[in-house]
């Protein structure tokens, strides 16, 4: 991306976000890059970068483990494996045994479920493969602790051995002197130690002469002298001499295992290269963590649609402080590409410019944005900044010569993939004259069709933005009556800058102020006024639509719960309705097995019996018990199609009075009455009953006997 001018990544504190990228850093191939962040112009860069880092912050959200927790610097180990007869020593072929089983854990960790979760962070490794003979090359030399093996070569083995026993028969000879003098009382409170890599035995000054050996070196103080006894001499070159030897050995191992290595010398540097880029990664998902930052839609095209976007920094220091950070929401597109930001000072303008420039240069870095995930965000080729007081002592620049120069170069570079952003365009010069040049440079560049944002007092940009197509106003809210800026800001109208308002809050003489009203054009002051009006008018409606979707979400939420509660009820319902179909269906299967078991005591009393008057009486008892049932189903059947057409009231049985019979649920006519004895006509037929076993009905209303 080309900025303009030099200094914009500075005004902008893009620079500051990079240094906080690179505390994150861990090695120096990530801190490099962090330092030299590049702004990509293309999208197969941007996305696959925002993608790596968007699927590591998730894993760190998660708290899953990523194995690139081995932090290696190994830059100058890798130089030297490149160079012909180089040596690299036990700690720096340790260090590159880490390197490759590092690697080897994360092969592993990208198994097949993992590649398909995490494709853009398997894509670092695409291309590069383990190679196991590094680890075991390096493991046949050298062991756990990064000491050379006695068994790397036979000849290290044999001279280790030698070595081993003249040490002890070096400490058995050296043990024999130093009790021998100890009783002589020769030896200091020392006793022993090693000079010039030689044991030695620390005696008193006074007896230096009377003990057979070479005196080596004496104690600062001359009370002590180190003498090697003459018995150990020859030990002590011998163990001198091996150790020598084996130092040679072990440089000659190394050198032919350095040899070996350097075959791998590429492959090692993309290890290297990998790891870095991991480190890296894993930097600017902590940074996104830190500043809430997530992943947008970005399109290969010229577009700002940023929802409840944060400044990164002010969102840091706010946090900090305990302070809460107002978001904002800027949407810059074909239809309206010019933003003009009008309102009070220290009311949010720069600031909302700068959020928007600082994100668009994150974005195309590859870092994750504090914006709402719905954002939609494009891709600039250049960005251009104007921004505070330029005055230049050295070209003999006026504050607005140098504003015009800026302007110059804006007008004759910008074009559709151009962002630019200017605070109080035409301010520094006369303000109707610097208005007026103002409106023709908002023009020339709609004209141009670059996407931008311009902060403006001017009464006319205002004017202008609202009747000029491709420009919209923008006003950053205001509370009047605590004169509090509300860091809000609300497109499609311009603000007031709350001169007179202001000026009267704070006390100041009455008389003043009217005077400085009668000297402003009342053109100017009338609209000024209206706009104040129109956004105090504005935030009361705002307020009011807040509080009627609480109201509308209370609603909804009470709907809720009175559809929870009926479908409650009917399931209550249904439950109960199948309590009560399975009592009867209960009843039903147990009268039924009641009856199986009968019956097949029948078939095998049956089958027992020889007597015929046997069998038939059994015959008779199943009979009796089959028709009982059958009987009981029609009584059954005409108590229902009784209770559809009658309903019994008792009472006093009279003549001509409906009454039903106990027995079979017929209902008849009373005729005549007798004794204990009725005469009921049943149909054409007259019966005698006894009064015990009728009962007084009337006939049923239907339920819509009414209606009519």
């Amino acid at each position: 991306m080309k900025l303009f001018p030099e200094s914009a990544s500075v005004q902008l504190e893009f620079d500051k976000v990079k240094h906080l990228l690179v505390e994150h850093c861990q090695t120096a191939y990530a801190k490099n890059k962090a330092e030299h962040l590049r702004i990509h112009t293309r999208l197969e860069f941007i996305e696959p970068e925002l993608r790596q880092t968007n699927e590591y912050k998730l894993l760190l959200q998660n708290g899953l483990y990523f194995p690139n927790d081995v932090v290696l610097n190994l830059s100058a180990e890798l130089r030297l494996l490149g160079i012909d007869g180089a040596v690299l020593n036990e700690e720096q072929l340790t260090a590159i045994r880490k390197l490759a089983e590092n690697m080897k854990q994360l092969f592993h960790w990208f198994d097949n479920e993992r590649k398909v979760a995490h494709p853009a962070l398997f894509k670092v490794i695409t291309g590069s493969y383990y190679e196991k003979a590094i680890a075991e090359m390096i493991n046949d030399v050298l062991d756990e602790y990064g000491n050379v093996k006695d068994n790397a070569s036979k000849e290290l083995a044999q001279i280790r051995i030698s070595l081993a026993r003249k040490r002890a028969e070096l400490r058995r000879v050296f043990d024999r002197v130093i009790s021998k003098w100890n009783k002589s009382g020769y030896v200091s409170d020392i006793e022993e130690a090693f000079l010039n890599g030689r044991r030695v035995v620390a005696v008193h000054a006074e007896y230096k002469r009377q003990v057979k050996g070479i005196l080596l070196g004496e104690s600062d103080t001359r009370k002590t002298s180190f003498i090697e006894p003459e018995e150990t001499i020859e030990l002590n070159n011998d163990v001198f001499g091996l150790e020598n030897e084996e130092s040679r050995e072990v440089y000659r191992i190394l050198r032919e295992l350095t040899s070996q290595l350097s075959v791998y010398a590429a492959l090692l540097k993309a290890y290297h290269t990998i790891m870095g880029e991991y480190d890296f990664i894993r930097a600017k998902a902590k940074l996104a963590a830190d500043v809430q930052g997530n992943y947008p839609v970005v399109e290969d095209k010229a577009q700002v649609n940023l929802v409840q976007a944060y400044h990164p920094l002010l969102y840091l220091y706010n946090q900090r402080s305990g302070k809460p950070t107002i978001p904002v929401s800027v949407s810059l597109n074909d239809k309206n590409r010019i933003l003009v930001i009008s309102g009070p000072n220290a009311g949010g303008k720069t600031v909302t410019l700068k959020t928007v420039g600082l994100l668009q240069m994150m974005i195309q870095s590859g870092l994750l944005v504090p914006v709402h995930p719905t954002s939609q965000m494009g891709i600039f080729k250049q960005l251009m900044i104007h921004i505070g007081d330029t005055q230049s002592l050295e070209f003999e620049l006026s504050t607005y010569s140098s504003h015009l120069k800026n302007m110059k170069h804006l007008i004759e570079t910008a074009n559709g993939r151009t962002l630019f952003f200017i605070d109080e365009l035409g301010s520094g010069s006369d303000p109707h004259l610097g208005g007026a040049f103002a409106e023709v440079i908002l023009e020339e560049l709609a004209k141009k069709h670059a996407y931008g944002i311009v902060t403006t007092h001017y009464l006319n940009l205002k004017v202008m933005a609202n009747k000029t197509p491709g420009i919209i106003n923008g006003a950053m809210a205001f509370d009047e009556k605590n004169l509090l800026p509300l860091y809000k800001l609300v497109i499609g109208k311009p603000g007031s800058s709350y001169t007179f308002s202001i000026a009267e809050r704070i006390g100041m003489d009455a008389r003043l102020i009217a005077r400085a009203k009668t000297m402003v054009d009342e053109d100017h002051f009338s609209l000024d006024k209206l706009l104040n009006r129109a956004e105090q008018d504005m935030r009361k409606i705002e307020q009011r639509e807040k509080e009627l979707h609480k109201l509308l979400k209370e609603n909804e939420k009470l709907k809720k719960e009175l559809e929870h509660t009926l479908e409650k009820e009917k399931h209550q319902q249904k439950v109960e309705l199948l309590k009560q179909q399975n009592k009867i269906n209960e009843e039903r299967i147990a009268y039924l097995k009641d009856m199986e078991r009968k019956l097949k005591q029948i078939v095998f009393d049956w089958r027992r019996m020889e007597s015929q008057e046997d069998k038939a009486a059994l015959i008779k008892h199943m009979y009796a018990l089959l028709f009982k049932q059958k009987e009981q189903q029609v009584k059954e059947k005409v108590k229902k199609k009784f209770d559809a057409r009658y309903i019994e009231t008792g009472g006093e049985i009279v003549p001509g009075a409906k009454v039903k019979m106990l027995q079979n649920n017929q209902v008849g006519v009373v005729k005549e009455l007798r004794e204990k004895t009725a005469i009921v006509q049943l149909g054409v037929i007259p019966i005698t009953v006894d009064l015990k076993n009728i009962v007084v009905v009337k006939d049923r209303v239907p339920e819509n006997a009414g209606e009519n």
